[in-house]
């Protein structure tokens, strides 16, 4: 397993930074929104879209449709679930898998990386998705990240270089989807979307 990472925030120091019992004690904002910290800063993302939503649950039920398939006993987490990794880093993917071989690694408090992240983009949140958190993700050794644009109707896969995410490719709703974590996955964007 990589050594959990830091990832460098570029940010103003007058911006107030949290620690994770910081965190834990924020009230639940009234309009849903979903907190995150990365590298002590506070982040908050809207609720999700009707849209957003139904594209999770059919990735969750496409997924774990091929790990039952093939046997696999890793594990499909879906929101609420986190990656946390130190006092100042809590990330809630949209759903992420992880291998029972990474999960053997961890201690049994807290996920610290995942062999796949995928987030689904709104509106409010892909500059984000595609920027802060992405980076987040490759710094914490994610050995592959799925940007779903529901949108664009596009799936961009990141590939884990050792040193954060480098290659990528973008297949449209015709394509065939790519995985290293899931060669064997027969899924196009139209299952997705449709």
């Amino acid at each position: 397993m990589p050594a959990a990472v830091s990832p460098v925030v570029s940010t103003s120091p007058l911006v107030k930074t949290y620690t994770l019992e910081e965190f834990w004690e924020l009230p639940e904002p009234p309009d849903h929104s979903k907190y995150e910290l990365i590298s002590g800063v506070l982040y908050m993302a809207p609720p999700p879209e009707y849209r957003h939503d139904s594209i999770a649950a059919r990735l969750n039920r496409l997924l774990t449709k091929h790990l039952l398939a093939t046997g696999d006993s890793g594990n499909i987490y879906i929101a609420r679930a986190a990656i946390w990794t130190s006092p100042n880093n809590y990330l809630e993917p949209d759903v992420f898998y992880v291998s029972t071989e990474l999960e053997m690694t961890f201690d049994q408090s807290r996920r610290t990386s995942a062999d796949l992240v995928i987030e689904i983009l709104s509106p409010g949140t892909a500059l984000y998705d595609r920027n802060t958190k992405s980076d987040t993700y490759g710094a914490l050794g994610v050995k592959e990240l799925w940007l779903v644009d529901g949108v664009a109707q596009t799936v961009e896969v990141r590939y884990q270089t050792g040193n954060g995410f480098g290659e990528r490719e973008v297949f449209s709703e015709s394509e065939s989807i790519v995985s290293r974590i899931f060669p064997t996955l027969a899924l196009t964007g139209r299952d997705i979307f449709d």
